[in-house]
């Protein structure tokens, strides 16, 4: 990572500006101070106590090397679709079907595997840090860091609150069409140590979790609904088991629900995310796309919102069901008329 510090930073400490600006972790940092090369301004190696001047150029070796690299993840060609992509992160629209990790009988045929492949081709160092992960009928919005720093600034996002994460759900039955946002919030735990199904409890269940969901029900039409949700915690199977929890499962869940006849998989789709991108004073794009209409670009905020647009099975059912509700070129303002806010 190479910054040219702006005149704003002028006589600021450099330790100041790493853990505050550019919001670096103690372990980070200390990373960066044990490496030989870890922090250089001008060419030369500092210590943090550096007084820092306009028109500094600083250096951070932040790059994943040879040695740091995944080597279990096998590259392979697969289909990727890039939202956005800059030096320190990349949003993917994951499809249907593919796993986001390698696990047991997925070894070559997951997001991971596909970005392994991209990486390998430009001749880059490969880890695979997802902020987060999708299930594997799950489509959407999939972030991940390029690098160890970036990483640690997403999870810290994520932790802080500051992350926004909205999922469109179809659901079997006809919910109330009131255009309020609701809130549930339950607990949830593993009844089964060795199985995935989650269940809701009780407080006092031993290994309850806390979930809380954010919905609006933007339709209802023909036995089933089209719903807009936030999960405001990250629970494993929260939205499906919270849908379940209602009465309304989501459409072609085998787990919490019913198999369908009109889709193969559950009708769940990570529709958008909104976060503020690390390192925002250094930022330098080299792809996106549909900046023209301010989604998978950034905002002068520094934040990313994005736009995964649906995949086929579900816009199938969408253009029958709910027709126009969910355009095909959504613009900065969609995720507002949806009912939330970015």
């Amino acid at each position: 990572m190479t910054i040219t510090i702006p005149a704003a930073y002028e006589g600021r400490l450099l330790r100041s500006y790493l853990k505050l600006t550019l919001g670096l972790s103690t372990a980070a940092l200390a990373k960066l101070k044990n490496h030989p090369h870890g922090i250089l301004v001008n060419g030369s190696r500092v210590t943090v106590r550096y007084v820092l001047r306009e028109g500094d150029t600083l250096t951070l070796a932040e790059a994943d090397s040879p040695e740091t690299a995944t080597e279990t993840v096998i590259p392979a060609n697969l289909p990727l679709c890039v939202l956005y992509e800059d030096d320190h992160v990349i949003a993917l629209n994951k499809p249907p079907f593919m796993p986001t990790h390698p696990s047991h009988g997925h070894l070559t045929d997951t997001l991971a595997n596909a970005l392994a492949y991209r990486y390998a081709r430009q001749g880059k160092p490969f880890v695979f840090r997802p902020l987060g992960r999708l299930d594997r009928n799950t489509s959407g919005v999939v972030i991940a860091g390029k690098n160890r720093m970036a990483s640690g600034a997403l999870g810290r996002a994520l932790l802080d609150g500051l992350v926004t994460k909205r999922y469109l759900a179809i659901v079997e039955g006809e919910m109330p069409t009131d255009q309020l946002t609701h809130t549930l919030k339950t607990y949830v735990y593993r009844p089964d140590a060795m199985g995935i199904r989650r269940e809701v409890c009780t407080h006092d269940t031993p290994g309850a979790e806390v979930a809380i969901t954010q919905y609006r029900v933007l339709a209802a039409h023909r036995g089933l609904s089209l719903v807009l949700a936030q999960p405001k915690t990250g629970r494993t199977h929260q939205l499906r088991v919270h849908f379940a929890h209602m009465g309304y499962p989501i459409l072609g869940d085998e787990i919490y629900g019913t198999p369908s006849a009109i889709i193969a998989r559950h009708g769940l789709h990570a529709l958008s995310l909104s976060l503020p991108l690390p390192f925002a004073v250094c930022r330098s794009p080299v792809s996106h796309e549909a900046s023209a209409n301010g989604l998978n670009t950034t905002d002068r905020e520094g934040y990313l919102h994005t736009w995964a647009p649906l995949p086929e099975d579900m816009k199938i059912i969408t253009d029958e069901y709910f027709p126009s509700l969910i355009p095909d070129a959504p613009n900065y303002d969609t995720l507002r008329l949806l009912g939330f806010e970015t």
